[in-house]
């Protein structure tokens, strides 16, 4: 954990806790929060070649923490990141807690709000289920219950994706709209925001703009991605500290 003010759990995507992934952790830090960042996958700080990244990848699919080709929402995985939330309110304090997936934890962040710490989910990406572009990787009963919880308590949940991205599909957003309505609020960058000479596994095996507040975010003023990273910091101050008022959004 570094930083001081209310808790967000960040979740690294493939293939682990990047420089990239380290980067937006720090820009979350330096707007006021206690960040936690749970090595799941990878090297830490590696910047990792194509083959090795794809070896995470093959591991981590497989294992029995995450079960990624079983077709299950509810992971082992998801309930010790409900218990890191509840750990991390305790220490923390304030009104909840923040949880931002990506990638291949991007759907985790959803399945969070089943944890009542948690009160404001960020969904980036999400790439699984893997087979299925226009499902969203939970059961129904699930689904059902995180859109209780987000009408019970008033809660939102934002996420974002490339157009172009084949790996987080438009048909996947339309399922979480259709599942979780006017709770849910997705927006789009155009794939020219993405930047052009991401990291080497974003380069050779994604191939597609793909990680909005990571790989691909282009920090400099005025743009879309760096846009989107300035909102999510802003939901979470919304929903954490009481600050900034959150204006929905869907194309960017």
């Amino acid at each position: 954990m570094t930083g001081h003010g209310p808790a967000v759990i960040v979740m690294p995507e493939m293939p682990g806790i990047s420089p990239e992934v380290a980067r937006f952790a720090r820009w979350v830090r330096d707007a006021g929060f206690s960040v936690y960042l749970p090595s799941l996958f990878g090297r830490d700080g590696a910047v990792a070649s194509a083959a090795e990244a794809i070896d995470v990848f093959r591991k981590t699919c497989v294992s029995m923490e995450f079960q990624a080709l079983s077709g299950r929402g509810d992971r082992p995985i998801t309930r010790w990141l409900r218990a890191l939330a509840r750990q991390a309110l305790a220490e923390c304090g304030g009104p909840g807690v923040g949880a931002v997936g990506m990638c291949f934890t991007g759907n985790f962040a959803l399945s969070m709000v089943l944890e009542p710490a948690v009160v404001a989910p960020v969904v980036a990406q999400p790439s699984l289920p893997l087979e299925a572009p226009e499902d969203i990787d939970m059961g129904q009963d699930e689904i059902a219950q995180v859109r209780a919880r987000l009408e019970r308590d008033d809660l939102k949940v934002l996420a974002y994706r490339f157009e172009g991205d084949v790996h987080c599909r438009a048909a996947r957003f339309a399922a979480y709209r259709a599942a979780l309505g006017e709770r849910f609020d997705g927006r789009t960058l155009p794939d020219s925001a993405a930047n052009p000479n991401p990291p080497p596994f974003f380069r050779d095996v994604v191939r597609v703009p793909h990680s909005v507040l990571t790989a691909h975010l282009i920090d400099a003023e005025g743009e879309p991605t760096c846009r989107a990273r300035d909102e999510v910091i802003r939901f979470l101050r919304d929903r954490l500290h009481g600050e900034s008022p959150f204006v929905p959004e869907s194309i960017i």
